[in-house]
C-alpha cells in the first residue's frame, strides 16, 4: 500500500523520523526496484540556512513550497541528483532528504544503472547513489509519491523509537549545528 498521507500532517522532523522504516520504490521498464528507508534529513523552511527555501520560492525550489507527498529533486555538484519528499503544507517549503536506503528488490537493475560493482552496502547509501540506482532524476520533479512509478510504500513494520537516532546533518556547508538528521541505529546501509 502507498504510504498514508496522514504521515504529512505532522511537522517535518517528525516525518523525517516516520519515514524510516518505509520503502522507496520504482518501477521501470526492466522491474521493480526498491529499498527500506534508513536515514533522512529534514529541511526546513525558518531558521534553516541550509533548506532551498531559505531564501524565499525561485523556479529551481518551487516544488518544494507544496503540496506535501511529492518529489522535490535537484541537481548537485554538477553530477548528482538528490531525492526529497515535500513535507509541509503548501506554501511553507519544506522537505525531507532521502539520505540512505536498504536495498531490497531489483538489486541487478540497481547494479546497473549505477554502472557499479560495489559491495552491497555501498550501493545505496547516499543521495546522489540512490537516485542513480533508482533511475531518478529531474523528470520525476513534482511527481506525486502515491503514484506509479515512483512512490513510497507503507511498511508493516514501523521502526521503534528506541532503534532511532538523532544527530547533525551531514555535508552541508551551513546550518550544521541542528539536529534533524535520522537514521536507524547500527544499519549497515547508513551513509558514511
Amino acid at each position: 500500500m502507498p504510504i498514508d498521507k496522514e504521515i504529512f500532517k505532522f511537522d517535518t522532523a517528525e516525518v523525517a523520523r516516520k519515514l524510516l522504516g518505509h520503502f522507496l520504490c520504482r518501477e521501470t521498464g526492466e522491474g521493480l526496484i526498491s529499498g527500506m528507508i534508513v536515514e533522512t534529513e529534514a529541511y526546513l523552511s525558518e531558521n534553516d540556512s541550509a533548506c532551498h527555501a531559505s531564501r524565499g520560492q525561485t523556479k529551481g525550489n518551487a516544488v518544494m513550497f507544496g503540496p506535501p507527498g511529492r518529489a522535490y529533486i535537484y541537481f548537485i555538484y554538477g553530477n548528482y541528483h538528490c531525492f526529497n519528499v515535500v513535507t509541509a503544507p503548501a506554501g511553507k517549503g519544506e522537505a525531507v532528504l532521502i539520505r540512505a536506503v536498504e536495498p531490497v528488490e531489483g538489486l541487478n537493475y540497481m547494479y546497473k544503472n549505477r554502472k557499479s560493482n560495489c559491495d552491497l552496502k555501498n550501493l545505496t547509501n547516499g543521495p546522489g547513489k540512490i537516485c542513480q540506482a533508482f533511475a531518478i532524476d529531474r523528470s520525476l520533479n513534482g511527481h506525486d509519491l502515491q503514484q506509479k512509478p515512483l512512490y513510497l510504500m507503507e511498511s508493516k513494520r514501523p521502526v521503534k523509537k528506541p532503534l532511532i537516532d538523532c544527530t547533525p546533518r551531514i555535508g552541508i556547508s551551513s546550518a550544521k549545528d541542528k539536529y534533524l538528521r535520522f537514521i536507524i541505529k547500527d544499519n549497515d546501509y547508513l551513509s558514511r
